[in-house]
């Protein structure tokens, strides 16, 4: 597969396009995040459960 027409989508936090990596292969459905840095972001804007 070349490059250039490797699948794409939009991350969630940050709303840049980002490309499939090898290593997203078996899970390439829930990937939602660019990179970890977004994941953490995601996850610490979450509301808590906590009163």
């Amino acid at each position: 597969m070349k490059k250039q027409n490797l699948p794409q989508k939009t991350c969630v936090v940050c709303q840049r396009p980002f490309s499939w990596r090898k290593k997203w292969e078996r899970d390439w459905e829930n990937v939602k995040y660019c990179s970890k840095r977004c994941a953490s972001a995601a996850k610490s804007n979450r509301p808590s459960d906590k009163p």
